[in-house]
């Protein structure tokens, strides 16, 4: 029973930080430990354990969270939210703030800012798609390109990098595979601004591939007709088999009892016909343009 209240104590610690995250800057209001020094304030919780103490140690140091946080952020893709990283931060100060020793004789600020990163890069190794044994693979096929490149001053290709890591071609292609960058896109992420307030999002405007167009649907069926206008039934079939099913001449023959010749002879007699007919009918458009 103790165990779950102490669960369920630092889980809402966690989302109370977590909640702060988005307003993660100092509050600049006074506070009764303002005046302290700050060695006698450290000596207090390490005796005390205040937990308005540590509280006021947090905002404190809050602009290291920050700091950390966008110098991280600077090198990762726009996908990622730097509140997210900042709520990560805000765990690992929280913990380096209960694990400070001032036996250790070092300054607050260079103790914490690796507990701070590093809560950081585990949230991040978190959200990462890619198991660690890929991104260790990855990494090996990496160093082992970069190295040849030094030494030899060539651009490596894969039988160079096999060769160095002692891997089959196949093999090395699987892992370049399984470390191959995959590129996900919010559709609710803002795609530019909208003339009201509300913003265009990627959903918005995104094609339906599956939808039919009536539009090109009609024209596609006029064309149809204008194509096949005039023609015998043995020539609509060559055009519709040809060029809508896309059969080649050989099957058209089979399918219609004729030499492939004698197919290829007819569809070159219907191109000349409707070349010819294309022309009058774009004179006849011309004149009523006019």
């Amino acid at each position: 029973m103790t165990v779950a209240r102490s669960s369920m104590a630092r889980a809402g610690t966690r989302g109370a930080s977590r909640r702060s995250a988005r307003h993660a800057e100092p509050s600049n209001l006074p506070s009764p430990y303002d005046d302290l020094p700050l060695q006698e304030l450290w000596e207090t919780y390490q005796k005390a354990g205040d937990a308005a103490i540590r509280n006021y140690l947090m905002e404190k140091y809050l602009p290291l969270v920050r700091y950390n946080a966008e110098r991280i952020y600077a090198r990762l893709p726009d996908e990622v939210d730097l509140e997210d990283l900042m709520s990560a931060g805000l765990f690992g100060l929280m913990d380096a703030i209960d694990a400070f020793d001032l036996g250790y004789k070092v300054k607050f600020e260079t103790y914490c800012a690796p507990r701070i990163r590093g809560a950081i890069l585990d949230e991040l190794r978190s959200m990462d798609w890619v198991p660690r044994l890929v991104r260790q693979r990855s990494g090996k096929v990496e160093q082992a390109r970069q190295r040849f490149e030094m030494e030899t001053g060539q651009p490596a290709n894969q039988n160079d990098i096999a060769d160095r890591l002692a891997l089959e071609k196949d093999e090395l292609e699987k892992y370049m595979r399984d470390g191959r960058a995959v590129g996900t896109v919010s559709l609710n992420r803002k795609c530019y601004p909208g003339d009201s307030s509300r913003d265009v999002r990627e959903i918005d405007i995104i094609q339906d591939e599956a939808q039919s167009n009536p539009l090109a649907d009609i024209q596609r069926n006029d064309l149809k007709e204008l194509i096949t206008k005039g023609l015998s039934r043995a020539e609509k079939l060559i055009v519709l088999l040809y060029y809508y099913e896309g059969m080649t001449m050989k099957e058209i023959g089979s399918t219609l009892d004729l030499s492939e010749s004698r197919v290829s002879q007819m569809h070159s007699s219907i191109l000349a016909r409707l070349k010819a007919q294309m022309q009058h009918r774009m004179k006849e458009l011309e004149s009523a343009g006019e």
